[in-house]
């Protein structure tokens, strides 16, 4: 069964984040559709909660106030449902998910291998420096553009930004301020060294999050695009981890 409510207090896509999240904790709610502009947020349960439990879950936050508007049943199926009201969940292919990730990376792979063969075969540590100043300046620019929304997208999972909320705005400049150091080759060894140590703590809640199975937006790319936490934003914090280890070895 799927109940429409009306959520007031909702700002950015930050705040849709937290809320999808903080309702998707009740056993009983399966998927959570929040349409922001509309203030509204479509609830999906295998049995019903009462709204009070619902505006209980948001306790923690009480700017984001709920109300029932009015429910789907199996004589009003919910939009994607069927006659009977059972709701046939609409899922996207892997590609269609990390589309916005996989063209970054792919962009900032070209530069990097164009500017690593440009004196002559093939610089490895050219091409990572050249990587990682790209990967951290662009994902820093997404951040940006919702500084306040990413803030509390990562507070959700990230191991410091959950007991010190101004984290998430420290973590957007510092991930700035490496992309200028790796784009300069400014102190090389401090800026791979605390690259490390950085990226090391962004994966522990990482890895928390996708080993407890969450379902959790990746502030990766700040509140700008709705991804999910999996095994890609792994893959993604341990490369970044790797190349500056490598990158450390080669300055020693």
């Amino acid at each position: 069964m799927t109940h429409t409510y009306n959520i007031t207090g909702m700002t950015c896509e930050g705040c849709v984040a937290k809320v999808s999240y903080l309702l998707k904790q009740l056993p009983q709610v399966t998927d959570v559709a929040i349409n922001l502009e509309k203030g509204q947020a479509d609830v999906t349960m295998d049995s019903h909660v009462a709204t009070p439990a619902l505006q209980q879950a948001l306790k923690d936050y009480p700017k984001y106030q709920l109300t029932e508007e009015h429910s789907h049943n199996a004589h009003t199926p919910a939009p994607g449902a069927d006659v009977f009201g059972n709701t046939a969940e609409v899922t996207k292919s892997w590609a269609e998910n990390y589309k916005p990730i996989l063209l970054i990376f792919g962009y900032i792979t070209v530069i990097s291998s164009i500017e690593a063969l440009y004196n002559g075969g093939f610089s490895s540590m050219t091409f990572m420096r050249i990587f990682m100043a790209g990967f951290f300046l662009t994902f820093s620019f997404f951040k940006m553009l919702d500084l306040k929304g990413f803030a509390n997208s990562y507070a959700m999972y990230d191991v410091v930004a959950k007991k010190l909320p101004f984290w998430g705005y420290i973590y957007a400049f510092l991930e700035l301020a490496l992309g200028l150091g790796f784009a300069l080759n400014f102190e090389p060894v401090f800026i791979n060294a605390f690259t490390a140590v950085l990226m090391f703590v962004s994966l522990l809640g990482v890895l928390q999050s996708v080993l407890n199975k969450k379902k959790i937006q990746c502030a990766c790319l700040g509140a700008v695009f709705n991804l999910p936490m999996s095994t890609v934003t792994i893959i993604e914090d341990g490369l970044m981890i790797a190349m500056s280890i490598a990158m450390l070895f080669m300055y020693l």
